[in-house]
């Protein structure tokens, strides 16, 4: 069936542009899809969809060791992303941090901070608490912002113990001296790129798309230095224009861009796991990208719009669940997820969990088996023999029964 015409039973999705050209080549391409997706709800902020529940409510916190601080007060962000991660100003807060939210059953976080004026931040007094809390707390993942790192710095977070190593990529000179307001140079960039993976360290860099004031400008050539060094997985956000601010407007990125730069970052990286992280605009926008991310073969989405686990079932991709930020994709893991979606109306049938709470699902309208596997699919949940994920190891049933 053409996609088009997948997508429009996609209640959800009713309304959105699509545009035929380009899901007729993703279409084409789709015998090198990816058999399975994931979809990642860490717990930077609420989220829950009609497909989605709340899940892992505090499982994968941000902490800014600035607080809402940033010297660099860039065009698209002015340290606003920072205002809603918990603080841990000092070492010794950072330890108290991360005590409280393992207590309340945190399995991971996003570590980050406010930049200086040289797109760095300053870790260095915190590396041994980093350590220390890996080293009490061994099942516990960090991913950490590094921003700019020269190879002392890269070995010193390698030493610390963090799991993942995320960096923004940018190609374009234009955009660091004008949105970034920074005096350094896209070879600082992938400098640091190339510092980071030559550690041991899982690194994940993230490209910004439309950063230049909400037009892609230097993605491009981001994606070529990144093909160069061979990462871990590679994470593409986009530029969300409501914290510019008003004298220096952002523009929302055309999502018929945002889709076949997709699929051409699809063809250049193959085999590195690519994922769709939370940043994005919301609305239709967002629905029209993650679809298009679904399509083009992403091997995940945080935070995925309505209707993205129905989309995928029905194109036969296998979906998963992770209450985690999507830059752990690298680990090969799921942390704990409650089974929140189901079965299709007028159906029912069996399925298990496995080891850590991640569930996997029945890959049709027709009844699973038992101990079946597959993708999500719509519907409402009829039994839970316990809302607790299963322990790493164990398994166990759920039932569910279309509504």
């Amino acid at each position: 069936m053409n996609w088009l015409d997948v997508t429009a039973q996609v209640e959800p999705l009713e309304g959105i542009a699509l545009d035929a050209a380009l899901v007729g080549e993703m279409q084409r391409r789709s015998p090198a899809l990816a058999a399975g997706i994931d979809f990642y709800t860490p717990s930077f902020k609420a989220y829950a969809t009609s497909e989605i529940t709340a899940c892992g409510r505090n499982a994968w916190p941000a902490v800014s060791i600035t607080g809402p601080d940033c010297k660099l007060q860039c065009d698209h962000c002015k340290g606003k992303i920072l205002h809603n991660m918990i603080p841990a100003r000092s070492p010794a807060d950072l330890w108290h941090v991360a005590n409280r939210q393992i207590e309340r059953g945190a399995r991971g976080m996003l570590l980050t901070g406010g930049s200086n004026h040289l797109n760095e931040v300053e870790y260095d007094p915190y590396y041994s608490t980093i350590r220390r809390i890996k080293d009490a707390f061994p099942q516990f993942r960090i991913a950490l912002h590094t921003a700019l790192v020269d190879r002392d710095t890269a070995q010193c977070m390698e030493e610390s113990g963090i799991d993942a190593a995320m960096m923004d990529v940018i190609g374009a000179q234009e955009t660091i001296t004008q949105v970034y307001h920074l005096k350094r140079n896209v070879d600082d960039f992938e400098r640091t790129l190339e510092n980071l993976v030559a550690t041991r360290l899982k690194v994940v860099p993230h490209i910004v798309l439309g950063l230049h004031y909400g037009r892609l400008l230097g993605e491009r050539q981001a994606l070529e230095m990144i093909r160069r060094h061979k990462p871990s997985a590679v994470v593409l956000v986009v530029a969300m224009p409501f914290y510019a601010p008003s004298h220096r407007p952002f523009g929302v990125p055309d999502s018929l861009e945002v889709g076949h730069f997709f699929l051409d970052a699809r063809a250049a990286l193959p085999d590195v796991p690519l994922l769709l992280g939370c940043a994005r605009p919301a609305g239709q926008a967002k629905a029209e990208i993650d679809a298009y991310a679904v399509m083009a073969g992403l091997n995940g989405i945080a935070h995925p719009a309505d209707g993205m686990g129905e989309l995928a079932a029905r194109l036969g991709r296998n979906a998963r669940i992770a209450s985690a930020c999507c830059s752990m994709a690298a680990d090969g893991e799921l942390l704990a997820a409650p089974s929140p979606l189901m079965y299709p109306k007028g159906h029912k049938g069996e399925g298990w969990g496995e080891g850590g709470g991640a569930w996997k699902y029945a890959p049709s309208p027709q009844p699973s088996p038992t101990r079946g596997e597959g993708a999500i699919v719509k519907g409402a949940c009829f039994e839970l023999p316990s809302p607790q994920p299963f322990p790493a190891g164990g398994e166990g049933v759920f039932r569910g029964r279309g509504e």
